[in-house]
Order: structure tokens, then sequence, then C-alpha cells
């Protein structure tokens, strides 16, 4: 048994809301994320429209607050006006290097995030397009008809009503020279300033985002020029490289990265800060994930056929799912700026959602973003942790977080333990006082780190519901595991609860308050 950890939960402090838009998604034209994904025309499992009923279903267990389409890099070469009315025309991905059919775009994506109570959130293309496309594209779908030639050929398409997209992105790592149209530093802040100023001559109220990353070299010009324009900076993470060698990373290997968000997002935050845009610009983590995707350079078959790769369901283990559970907690903690995080890919590839012909899979982290969306209050606690190490891996054994519902009083303590044999005990203290009692618990763990979910065995990792019992404080968290624990907060004066001052305010707490009957 390893040494003890800690947690100290502050009672005194106001909880601090964050956006249930970081337990946001992200589809991109890669591989069978789309076609043979959430969208397979003639399959048994589809609609009328061609949606896949069971992947509409999954993804309402998730409670997709808001889903990132067409791209990722796929759209720094997409023209939207090829994937929208009756007449579809096929385009050569210069990206991806495939064809795409263009039969599922604007209207369609839409739909989706309609059918899935999801807010869609359209990435444009800095790429190849331009200002004037990109911001045409905002009034095909915001502005009334009778407005203009572009929501006048949206209502002769059959949606005479604005379809009401308030979240955009200009651009896609367009810092990057793997990028279709990447530019330096000034050539970005210039476009970006432009394309933001159109964008809000047609939507004046649109949720601006625009591509950036960790790096003051490149903030610094973009945000002198089009930082009054902006809502957030995106910026984005994989750290288990694997795009050209498909070689994942073992247990220790990917948990070695755990604190390596949190690094981004506070030089990030410096950054912003340092330009005197703190608390007018957020930062929106829309694309990451423990694992980069797997694409060998060129278009020559094998090499296309080797993104096969990325749908061997063995890859995604307790690794992935404790990354997540961690990289979650680090957004939510950092939620005073940290506006929207979108796990990258959501179907397919990489993402916690496997679609098969026959039906569809769910992987490990599926099952932590379910656990998240479904389980957690809508405010956070402040609290601080002591934690002794993973040998091997460089970080604590323990990552936590503490949410409240402000509404019923429920605190969701969520507890993951990263040792991969060893069972961790915790105490808990709550405004000084040991938690005790029992409570109940929603746990993921698997018989051991490698555990995965597949066709043949689709729930070897799967949530229970259990109690857990807190002797004077102290909980023995599973090996490899992500708890979530529920503690009423009792609120009757006898048991010791002053008056709540209000939806988000100070309390006060006696010890009385947190003991329960055993």
């Amino acid at each position: 048994m390893t040494a003890h950890a800690r947690i100290d939960v502050g009672i005194t402090a106001a909880p601090m809301t964050y956006s249930r838009n970081i337990f946001g998604h992200f589809i991109e034209h890669f591989h069978r994320q789309v076609y043979g994904g959430l969208f397979e025309p003639g399959s048994e499992l589809s609609d009328e429209r061609g949606f896949r009923l069971d992947v509409i279903e999954a993804m309402r267990e998730l409670r997709a607050p808001i889903v990132r389409w067409p791209g990722g890099c796929f759209v720094s070469s997409y023209h939207w006006l090829d994937g929208v009315g009756p007449e579809r025309r096929s385009h050569y991905d210069k990206a991806w290097r495939v064809t795409d059919p263009n039969t599922f775009g604007t209207l369609e994506f839409v739909e989706w995030c309609r059918a899935i109570g999801a807010e869609p959130f359209i990435c444009t293309n800095a790429g190849t397009g331009t200002a004037e496309e990109m911001s045409d594209w905002v009034e095909y779908c915001n502005l009334p008809s009778g407005s203009g030639r572009w929501a006048d050929l949206r209502a002769s398409h059959g949606s005479p009503e604005p379809l009401d997209v308030r979240f955009w992105s200009i651009g896609n790592e367009n810092y990057g020279d793997w990028e279709i149209g990447a530019k330096d530093p000034h050539e970005w802040s210039r476009l970006v300033t432009e394309s933001a100023k159109m964008i809000r001559h047609v939507d004046e109220d649109a949720v601006l985002l625009t591509a950036a990353r960790a790096d003051l070299d490149w903030m610094l010009p973009l945000l002198d020029g089009a930082g009054r324009f902006l809502n957030a900076l995106s910026i984005h993470g994989y750290w288990d490289k694997l795009s050209q060698v498909d070689e994942p990373s073992d247990y220790l290997t990917a948990l070695s990265h755990a604190l390596e968000p949190q690094a981004d997002i506070e030089t990030t935050r410096d950054i912003i800060g340092a330009t005197g845009l703190a608390g007018r610009v957020g930062i929106a983590f829309d694309e990451w994930n423990l694992r980069g995707w797997h694409h060998p350079n060129g278009n020559h078959p094998g090499r296309i056929a080797a993104r096969d790769r990325n749908d061997i369901n063995s890859t995604y283990t307790l690794a992935d799912a404790i990354f997540t559970a961690g990289f979650l907690n680090t957004c939510i903690r950092h939620g005073d700026v940290v506006t929207m995080a979108n796990i990258a890919p959501s179907i397919n590839t990489r993402g916690p959602l496997f679609v098969h012909a026959d039906g569809v899979v769910r992987r490990t982290t599926f099952h932590v973003m379910a656990m998240y969306a479904t389980l957690l209050g809508e405010a956070t606690l402040p609290s601080t942790a002591s934690s002794p190490g993973v040998e091997g891996a460089g970080i604590p054994a323990l990552d936590h977080l503490i949410t409240i519902d402000e509404d019923s009083g429920v605190l969701s303590i969520v507890l993951v333990n990263r040792e991969p044999v060893d069972g961790l005990p915790v105490d808990v203290r709550i405004g000084g006082v040991a938690l005790d009692g029992e409570f109940e618990a929603t746990i993921l763990t698997g018989d051991d780190v490698d555990a995965y979910n597949d066709v043949d065995r689709p729930d070897a990792v799967r949530p229970v519901d259990r109690r857990l019992r807190f002797d004077r404080g102290t909980v023995v968290l599973p090996p490899h595991s992500v708890a979530i624990c529920r503690v009423p907060l009792p609120l009757d004066h006898a048991a010791g609860v002053v008056e709540r001052p209000g939806a988000v305010g100070d309390w006060s707490l006696t010890a009385r308050s947190w003991q329960r009957t055993r």
C-alpha cells in the first residue's frame, strides 16, 4: 500500500462556475468519423436522413453540449459552397488526400447537432479561404432570408429560418507547416483581424474564436491586432505522438504527460493577461486527446489504408480513461479562463465511440466523459491536495476535483488513482473536518491497466455504482480508477448548517454537517 494522499476542501470561498462546453466534441472529415460513422445512408441502423440512430443515442448519453466541425486540417482546403444545396460537388481533400463527396455539409451538420442536443460550432477555412468566404458562411447560417444573397440561398435550400450557429472559429492550426495555407504570425494577425471584422459586421453576437498556440511570438501579434474582436483562443494538444508510427505508449509513459495540458493553459493565460485582455478572451482547448491520429504521409493506397489502425480498440485502455479524467479536471479547475474543450474526435479514429457496421462500442474514454457530463455539479469548490508520486511516471498518484450542485446541495468528489497496481488511501477533509460514513459513488476501473472494450467484449470496462466508505476521512481507491462520490450536503439547520446565502456564496458548516450514520 502506498503512502496516504490528502485532500482539503475549502468551504468559505464562493463556488466557481465553469462552462459545460468543457465536455465538448469534435468531428472532422477524416477516415470514418463522418462517412461510415455518424452518417451512413442506406444502413439499417440509420434514419431517413442517413444519421446513425445508435450514434445519436450514444451522443445523447454523453450530453454533448457543443460539436466543432468540419475540421481540423480538412477545413483548410474546404469550401462550404460545395457542401450545400441539391447539387453537391465532390472535391479532392488536399489535407487528407482523399475525395470527399460533400453529401454531409452545413445543413446536415446543424441538423445532426440538433438531433443530439448540441450547439453547432463551425470552424472556417483560413487556409485557402478568404475573409469574405468566411463571413459569407456566417450570413448563410445566421441572417434572415431577404437579407442578402447567401441567406436567400439557404432559404432556397429548404431552411427559411436562420440556423442560429452561435460559435465560429477562424482557421485551424495555421501556425503549422503541415497545414494547408500556413501563415507566419504577422500574416495570421492581419487575416484574423479582417476576417473577424467582417464576421462581426454580419453577426455581431457571434462567439468568435481563432487558431492559436501557447507561444508568445505567435500570440502577441494576433492579440494586438484581433484581440478586440475575439471571445477565445483555440489551442490543441495530442500528447502521444502517433501520426507516422503507430506505437501507442504504455500506461506509465502515457500518464507521464498528465501535467502538460495545465502548462499550456497557464502559458496561454499569462499571454492573454500580458496583452490586457484577461477576463475578455478565454481559452478553448478545441482539439485534444491523449493519442494523436495515425496518418502516415503520402497518398499511396497502403498509407491511406494505414489509417485503419486508428480502429484497433485495444489501443484505448485505462491509460486513456485516466488521462481523460485528469484533462477534464484541469480544464474545470481553470474554468475562469477555459471556456470550452472538444475531444478530438468523438467518433472513430481515436474517439470515445467506435462505430462499426452492426453497432457501436463505448470505449473507456466514453464512460469517463459520460460520468463527468452526468454526475458533476455546475460549480467547483476550492481544494488542495498532497500525494505520493507514481514511480516511473513523475506525476502525483492522486488527481481530484470537487464540484457542487447548488440546487440540491450535493458535492461530487472526483478521485482519480493513477497508481497502476496499488490501492491509494486518501484522507478527505472538508472545512478541516474529516469526511466520515458511506456515500454513493460511481467507479470506473478494470482488471488491469490494459483493459479495453471491443466488439466482442463491449463491457469489459464500464462504470459500476457502489458505496464508498470514508473511515474518519480515509477512503482506499482501487488502482487505475476514476471514482465520483456524491456527498449530500445537509440543509436543515439542526444538522449544523448555517443559512445558505444564495445560489453562489459563502458556505459555513460545522463538524457535525459532514458526519453520516454508519
